[in-house]
């Protein structure tokens, strides 16, 4: 076990409450998502986490592919799903390079605060771009703290001691341009929450 592994298996019993403290973002993101998926849509939802969106987009698809490196995170997820009925998505405690993912399975993949946490984050949009399908969509949102100098700081020696798991402080500028050179054509950017510069990026696969 890794230590980012460790870090959201630890923190798995407190997330719900902690991302709720921001709800509207995420009632902003789970509405913007909807409008890019069709009810044939078969979704990768990388980074999973407890199923906090995976778990309210469920209906409007045909079916979610959820992982997370979090074994805790997956199992909260799955009692969720379990107690609304949910039936459409497969929880697994998985990366994005586990070979049971096709290439061209996905209508669309979604990354929801989880790009500005890898470390090979080339490598992994690569691997993205193979598993859509042609014209598939990356849908994301993610923090571009690069855009808060003191904040950015404070998260790098964070980072650096342990306390959280390594941060990748982007701007936005470097962000969109990293996405296309994954061989993506950028649909939407825009930003959710200007305190924390979070934006919703949409991308199509070239």
């Amino acid at each position: 076990m890794n230590t980012s592994e460790r870090f959201w298996d630890k923190t798995a019993s407190q997330y719900d409450q902690i991302e709720m403290k921001d709800e509207q973002t995420y009632i902003n993101i789970i509405k913007r998502t909807k409008t890019h998926l069709k009810i044939s849509s078969i979704v990768l939802d990388f980074g999973c986490g407890t199923g906090l969106i995976a778990n309210k987009i469920a209906e409007y698809v045909k079916g979610i592919h959820a992982i997370d490196i979090s074994s805790n995170m997956i199992a909260i997820a799955e009692k969720k799903a379990k107690e609304r009925n949910i039936a459409n998505i497969n929880y697994a405690h998985a990366t994005i390079f586990d070979e049971r993912y096709k290439r061209g399975s996905f209508d669309a993949i979604l990354a929801f605060h989880v790009l500005h946490l890898l470390e090979d984050e080339h490598i992994v949009l690569q691997r993205m771009n193979e598993l859509l399908k042609p014209g598939g969509l990356l849908i994301s949102a993610i923090p571009c703290m690069g855009e808060k100098k003191f904040l950015s700081s404070l998260l790098f020696i964070a980072g650096r001691i342990g306390l959280t798991p390594n941060i990748r402080s982007f701007k936005i500028r470097n962000l969109i341009d990293t996405i296309e050179k994954g061989s993506f054509s950028i649909v939407e950017s825009d930003c959710l929450k200007k305190s924390s510069q979070e934006y919703f990026i949409v991308a199509r696969k070239i």
